[in-house]
This record gives structure tokens, sequence and C-alpha cells, in this order.
């Protein structure tokens, strides 16, 4: 059985640096995220499945867990 997954994630503006601690979805992937500061629309790098993925201290629980993620059901993540 895996590892349960970290659910809180620091994400980081990286159009002013703001840094809040949120709390991801077990199970899905979130695309856009509005920082709290400067309104700026976070979205995901290319290549990355999600803003936790490209902006947090953590990745998103699929990709913790290995799984297939929401941008590719047919693909595992990366490594």
């Amino acid at each position: 059985m895996p590892a349960p997954s970290t659910l809180e994630s620091v994400l980081t503006c990286p159009h002013c640096g703001f840094a809040s601690t949120e709390t991801m979805p077990a199970d899905a992937c979130v695309c856009f995220h509005e920082c709290a500061r400067c309104r700026t629309l976070l979205r995901p790098k290319a290549g990355d499945c999600c803003v936790f993925c490209s902006y947090g201290s953590v990745k998103c629980p699929p990709v913790q867990q290995a799984r297939a993620c929401c941008a590719d059901p047919d693909t595992p993540p990366a490594s």
C-alpha cells in the first residue's frame, strides 16, 4: 500500500513572490490558482499537470503516488 499523500503545499507566485499554504485535492489536479496578493492567474508550466507541480513546495497527490494525472490519463507522470 502506498504511503499517504501530503495534501498541503506552499504555492509561490512567480510574479510577485507571495507564498500561501494551500490544500490540494487528493484525487484531482488544480489547473488554475489566483494569487491572493497580485491577482495573477497561475497556470501549469509546460509539461506539468497542475499549479502545484509548477509552483508548489509539494507535487500534487496523483504525482506523489506515481499515478496518471488529469493532464493525460494514459501517461504516467514523470519521475
